[in-house]
């Protein structure tokens, strides 16, 4: 199986499932080891295979700015609904300096904007009120990927940005508590392996089945849980959709794959949910 299969049929087997939209290219796609010829053409695979059947959130962000509106261009050009912008990293930026950063994109594209703040890996936040104010002052600013951890920035959020503006867990374990505080979707990691359950967590929040989707939670948990902390994303992501079959376990450097004895911890933790 080639690259390009193995990317066609994970794809396939999310439309089938139910999702509404894949991001190429985000943390969990790599990103950071790819190059710049190496990102668009990924992002160009996913548009071709996804075939309008759902939205394709191309991640073109990075830390200079000129390079996230290059690519931000270049994906809107292919065809893409919309892109995944992530806090601008290692520069360590003012709040006026991510603003101006976003805005600077927002202002050289048509694309919506999905931010992203994830300080675990960016170091800084969008903070707040840089959240609200771009969502005020760019029309195509129109989401949040909110990967902090806090369910209180949740509330934040929901009381600083306009109405229609969407908050978006980004963080499997915590989809139900980030949504009952008004997130209102998911972008996953465990999809790309249990794509069925992640649809159904989130349609039970958005029904407001809340006693229902809590049983998903505590059922999934354990896993959800241990493709984050096994080691660093997307190491045991991929390790477990290559255990599957479906791909292989090939990790760019810096990144290892897993020890043996984490391997076998994954490969237990699959079992136990029937997905070896």
């Amino acid at each position: 199986m080639t690259a390009r299969d193995a990317f066609k049929a994970l794809i396939d087997r999310q439309v089938a499932a139910g999702i509404t939209g894949i991001v190429p290219v985000g943390t969990t796609g790599e990103s950071p080891t790819l190059g710049s010829k190496e990102h668009l053409e990924v992002i160009q695979a996913a548009i071709e295979f996804a075939d309008k059947r759902l939205l394709v959130v191309a991640g073109t962000g990075a830390n200079s700015t000129s390079e996230a509106i290059e690519l931000t261009q270049a994906a809107e050009e292919m065809g893409a609904d919309a892109s995944l912008q992530v806090c601008p990293y290692y520069n360590k930026p003012s709040q006026e300096g991510v603003y101006q950063h976003y805005k600077s994109v927002a202002d050289n594209t048509g694309l919506p904007l999905m931010l992203y703040s994830v300080p675990g890996r960016s170091v800084i936040e969008i903070s707040v009120e840089t959240v609200a104010r771009l969502a005020t002052d760019c029309p195509n600013v129109i989401a949040n990927k909110e990967a902090g951890g806090s369910v209180d920035r949740v509330n934040q959020l929901v009381q600083a940005v306009p109405e229609d503006f969407q908050i978006l867990s980004g963080d499997d374990p915590l989809t139900l508590p980030f949504m009952s505080c008004g997130a209102v979707g998911l972008v996953s990691v465990a999809s790309n392996l249990i794509p069925e359950v992640m649809v159904n967590l989130v349609a039970r929040c958005l029904e407001g089945e809340y006693a229902e989707a809590l049983e998903l939670q505590k059922r999934y948990y354990p896993l959800l849980s241990g493709l984050m902390s096994l080691d660093t994303n997307p190491v045991p992501i991929k390790s477990a959709v290559a255990l599957q079959g479906h791909c292989s376990d090939e990790i760019r450097l810096p990144l290892v794959n897993l020890s043996q004895s984490k391997t076998e911890a994954l490969r237990s933790l699959l079992k136990t949910y029937c997905l070896l």
